[in-house]
């Protein structure tokens, strides 16, 4: 007996309709509209371009997701499709079942499923009454509306990517009948001039995303700026890597980087900064945050020369107010006053979900200051301290301090620095290591391996992540710890976690947690 599950009928209606076009394309305009998106993704799939072409003309729906042909290359259908659209473009009076109103050629399941699904169910009473009175009232000027265009673009060096380069081209010479929406810029060319012929291009107020993933000098940022202006929707912007390859004035210096910051004035959208070895920001990050009229929801400064009144102005703006993720990875602190950065997250308290200060270089000192003010952060959900400099004592405050936040759920720590021998090698049976603690629903994630020449070249290095258990044994905020973001289920039982050599590269794992009981007997 075959125990495969037969297919559906709605499967079987597709290969039906596929299999015999010529009986097909007539009745289009009477099928269910429900069958509309799975037959469109099948003959995708199988490039049946005549079919395709034909269903354009008469799609039912609001959207039109045609995403996956950018993704594949299938450059001749995806004309196919557009050539259809044109016949329609070019009627003065659209058909009578004319329903389209967005063409999406972005690439991803997220950008049709949910369009689709919301355009294939019934629709409610009140949907119905509003479709009505839009059909009386509003019918000539819903008909002038043009059909718009969403498709992300990515700059590269040399051309572009062919399909991109069609649609582009399509949409520019048919701009009075359509309306070309770039949702995510994604830039990997230092080329301004590649830049420019393709910004203006695109409407630039429907850009809500840019992510520049190469080095930019400081005058091609300056440069994009005025582009970047006009992108009053914009949400989310990342850099990475601003640099200057040649030496110039202090008073040239300025004028570009405010060429940059003016621009930001008109970002009242902005939720997400993200900047990566912003070398131009050192001793300028108020003139940058004073610029921002929104209140960011995530701030990345990583790899960022902070100053001692840079870190002071991060809590002094309205854009830093409000702060639900907080990333300082790689940016030294060490000789800068712990007092800034604890305002701010006095001042986020109610709000922040994530901290990570990974390689910061914190000392214990600069941690004690800190944790009164991570205790009240009642929303955090994951803080990262790997790559700082703490001894057991102060690891044991810190998870005093955090024993009653009950959102937290990930927790990254370095090794003590008790751990450690006079050479800077993971002690194999230290007493830092192997202690015991009670299982809790956290994860804590460690490593044993760093090997520096000496404690003073400790001191200076980043120290890895070891294991930590035991520091809060005798405390209800004790955790168990587990790598690789797995969580461990509560319960009353003690664990123990062998202690291994330092040569051991084997993670640490479930399986290494153990009866302590059955531990001593193997022992003895």
């Amino acid at each position: 007996m075959n125990s495969q599950t037969p297919p559906a009928l709605l499967e079987l209606a597709v290969q039906s309709l596929l299999r015999d076009q010529a009986l097909a394309i007539p009745a289009l305009e009477d099928l269910p509209r429900e069958l509309f998106p799975p037959l469109l993704t099948e003959a995708l799939a199988q490039g049946h371009s005549e079919i395709l072409k034909a269903m354009v003309q008469v799609w039912p729906l609001p959207c039109l997701s045609l995403g996956s042909l950018m993704e594949r290359g299938h450059l001749d259908i995806l004309a196919s499709a557009l050539d259809a659209l044109d016949l329609l473009l070019a009627q003065k009076a659209r058909p009578r079942g004319w329903k389209l109103q967005v063409l999406d050629l972005r690439e991803g399941p997220q950008h049709h499923c949910g369009v689709w699904c919301a355009a294939t169910a019934r629709p409610s009473l009140p949907e119905v009454r509003g479709k009505r009175l839009r059909e009386k009232t509003g019918q000539r000027m819903e008909a002038q509306q043009p059909l718009r265009v969403f498709i992300d673009v990515s700059l590269k060096d040399g051309t572009l990517d062919e399909c991109e380069t069609y649609v582009l081209l399509w949409a520019l010479q048919r701009k009075d009948s359509l309306h070309l929406c770039c949702h995510k810029l994604n830039i990997f060319t230092k080329s301004i001039h590649i830049m420019k012929k393709v910004l203006e291009t695109l409407d630039l107020s429907c850009i809500q995303v840019v992510e520049v993933h190469c080095g930019w000098e400081l005058c091609t940022l300056a440069a994009f700026a005025p582009y970047l202006g006009q992108m009053r929707n914009l949400r989310k912007l990342l850099l990475c890597n601003i640099y200057m390859s040649a030496p110039v004035s202090v008073e040239e210096e300025e004028c570009l980087i405010t060429q940059f910051t003016l621009q930001l004035l008109y970002l009242n959208r902005l939720q997400e900064l993200s900047v990566d070895e912003p070398i131009f920001l050192g001793g300028r990050l108020d003139q940058m945050l004073r610029s921002l009229q929104s209140r960011l929801h995530r701030l990345t400064l990583t790899n960022c020369p902070l100053s001692a009144s840079d870190l002071e102005h991060l809590s002094c703006w309205t854009s830093t107010s409000q702060l639900k993720h907080l990333d300082l990875r790689c940016t030294k602190l060490t000789n800068l006053s712990p007092e800034p950065l604890r305002l701010l997250l006095e001042r986020v308290a109610a709000t922040l979900e994530t901290l990570d200060l990974e390689d910061c270089e914190l000392e214990d000192p600069q941690l004690q200051a800190l944790l009164p003010a991570l205790s009240r952060c009642t929303q955090i959900r994951t803080f990262n301290f790997y790559g700082n400099h703490f001894s057991i004592a102060v690891l044991k405050d810190l998870l005093r301090h955090t024993a009653r936040l009950s959102q937290l759920n990930a927790e990254r720590y370095p090794a003590p620095l008790e751990s450690y021998d006079a050479w800077g090698a993971l002690c194999p049976r230290s007493s830092s290591v192997g202690w015991r603690a009670q299982a809790h629903p956290r994860a804590l994630e460690h490593s044993e391996h760093w090997t520096p020449a000496s404690n003073e070249a400790r001191k200076r290095s980043t120290p890895p992540q070891a294991d930590l258990l035991g520091l809060a044994s005798n405390t209800d905020a004790a955790r168990n710890p587990i790598t690789d973001n797995h969580h461990c289920n509560a319960g009353a039982q003690r664990n123990h976690l062998d202690s291994r050599s330092q040569d051991d590269s084997t993670p640490i794992s479930s399986s290494h947690l153990r009866n302590p009981d059955a531990d001593d007997q193997h022992r003895s």
